[in-house]
C-alpha cells in the first residue's frame, strides 16, 4: 500500500466556532470538504518509509511550534479525478 505524507498549516478557530461545534454536536473542521492548506507533500511506498518520512517532517520548526501538522494518509485505488490521487506516470 502506498502512503501520502502531508505537512499542513493548522487553521485557527475562533472561540465562537468552537462553542457552536460543541453545542451542536457537529465538527469544527471537515477535512473532506475544506482541507487545511498543504505546505509539503511526500509519497512513500510502504508504511515504514511513510512513518520515517513523517518523523523527519515533524522536526520542522513550524510543526514543533504547533503551526503545522504532519498527516500520514493511506492511498487506495481511487477514481482518476480524486484530488489526492497519486499520478505516478
Amino acid at each position: 500500500m502506498r502512503f501520502l505524507i502531508v505537512r499542513t498549516e493548522i487553521r485557527a478557530a475562533a472561540d465562537t466556532d468552537i462553542a457552536a461545534a460543541w453545542a451542536g454536536g457537529g465538527r469544527l473542521r471537515d477535512e473532506t470538504s475544506a482541507p487545511e492548506p498543504r505546505r509539503q507533500v511526500v509519497h512513500a511506498e510502504d508504511r515504514d518509509a511513510a512513518l520515517l518520512l513523517a518523523r523527519a517532517l515533524s522536526t520542522v520548526g513550524a510543526v514543533r511550534a504547533g503551526r503545522h501538522r504532519v498527516k500520514v494518509l493511506p492511498i487506495t485505488e481511487m477514481h482518476p479525478g480524486h484530488p489526492y490521487q497519486w499520478g505516478g506516470s
